[in-house]
Formats: C-alpha cells, sequence, structure tokens
C-alpha cells in the first residue's frame, strides 16, 4: 500500500520482518516482490517515467548491485545498514533544510549506485532514488521508480543466484508474498490521490527517514 502510494517504501514495510521471522531468505524474497509490485504501477502510469532519468540511475546501479553481492558474500551486513540508515537521515534532514539535490546526470548515477548497493545486500534501495525525484509530479515519480525497480530488481536476482545466494526457499517465499502485495497496492488508490495533491515530497521524506530507522533498529537488535 505505501509503495503503490508513495512509489516506494515496499522495504520498509518487509525488509524488517521477513528477516526477523526467516533471514535465510532474505535478500531474494524481498527482490521478487520489487520485481512483480511495478509491473501494476506501470500499466496504469507507464507514460509518466522520466526514460533520460532511469538510464544514468541504472548505469550507476549495475557496479552497486556487484558491490552489494560481494557484500552479502563477504561483509556484515549489519554494519552497512547502519551506515547506510544513518546516511538516509543525514539525505532527508539535508533535504528538509532546503537544500535541492540537482536530477542531474552525476546525482542520479550515484542514486542508482547506492541503491544498487543496499538493495541487493539488504533489500532496501528506494531511500537514494526517492530524494532525487523528490520535486517530480506523483506521476512521474511513481512510475520512474516502478521501472528501476522492476529492472534493477531482476539484475539483483540474476546477480545473487550467480554468486550462489539465491535459494529455492527464497524464490518461494517471494511468491507466496506476491498475493498479499497485490491486496495492498489495490487499496493504495486513496492514498495515491491524496499524495498527488501536492503532498508527495512531505511523503517520501516520511517513508524516506522512517525506512532508515528501521533499518537502523533492525541491524542493532540482531
Amino acid at each position: 500500500m505505501v509503495q503503490g502510494g508513495v512509489g516506494f517504501g515496499l522495504g520498509l514495510m518487509a525488509v524488517p520482518v521477513i528477516t526477523v521471522l526467516d533471514p535465510s531468505v532474505m535478500p531474494g524474497a524481498v527482490q521478487i516482490v520489487n520485481m512483480s509490485l511495478p509491473v501494476f504501477t506501470l500499466a496504469a502510469e507507464w507514460r509518466g517515467v522520466d526514460w533520460r532519468g532511469l538510464g544514468f540511475a541504472l548505469l550507476g546501479r549495475l557496479p552497486g548491485s556487484v558491490v552489494g553481492a560481494v557484500i552479502v558474500t563477504q561483509v556484515s551486513t549489519q554494519a552497512l545498514g547502519v551506515f547506510v540508515g544513518t546516511m538516509v537521515l543525514v539525505a532527508v534532514g539535508v533535504t528538509v533544510a532546503a537544500v535541492a539535490v540537482p536530477r542531474t546526470a552525476p546525482t542520479l548515477g550515484a542514486a542508482g549506485f547506492v541503491s544498487g548497493v543496499t538493495g541487493t545486500a539488504t533489500g532496501i534501495g528506494g531511500p537514494p532514488m526517492a530524494l532525487v525525484y523528490q520535486h517530480a509530479k506523483g506521476r512521474q515519480v511513481r512510475a520512474t521508480l516502478a521501472m528501476f525497480f522492476f529492472l534493477s530488481a531482476g539484475q539483483s536476482l540474476v546477480i545473487l543466484a550467480a554468486v550462489d545466494h539465491l535459494p529455492g526457499r527464497s524464490v518461494l517465499t517471494g511468491v507466496l508474498l506476491i498475493p498479499f502485495m497485490v491486496a495492498g497496492f489495490a487499496v493504495s488508490g486513496p492514498l495515491r490521490r491524496y499524495l498527488d495533491g501536492g503532498r508527495v515530497r512531505a511523503g517520501i521524506l516520511v517513508v524516506a527517514a522512517l525506512s532508515a530507522f528501521v533499518l537502523i533498529a533492525q541491524q542493532l537488535v540482531r
């Protein structure tokens, strides 16, 4: 429901719960859902995609995904989670202070890279891209992020499989979650209309900050 309304946030709701219940299926299970949900958004709003910005973000995302895969296999994700959460909070603070993040090739590429690292390693990759698009119209935010998440989740799944970190149980768990994701998206219409009334930026900042707090708490309680 949150991602259907704001354009991102699935990881905020799903990653902490799934990690607590069964960490062995992460991050693959969430990536399966991450690849499925954008299809519904794109079916309704695909004309809003910012193709130029998407291209730069995907160029940064590929090397970021590789780094994220290395982290999954070699580095503790606890330190990464705390660091990423802290950086997101810093970014939100800077944004609230009215320091605009220009939507340029370097910033989009950097956001794509960070999203690739965090999305592949932890399943939460939305905040960097969302902060860059915070001043865009609601439809463009949702459509562009949806296409980005669809392509990048597929990218992460391929890389996770290549490094032998995509067990069958992860895929099955992700598939079993899809009906509940569909139900959440189906009831997100009122939230979408509410945010489109000039509240998209505030929604993005709130969800980004919450995701940072959740990510930090998730790592500290492990």
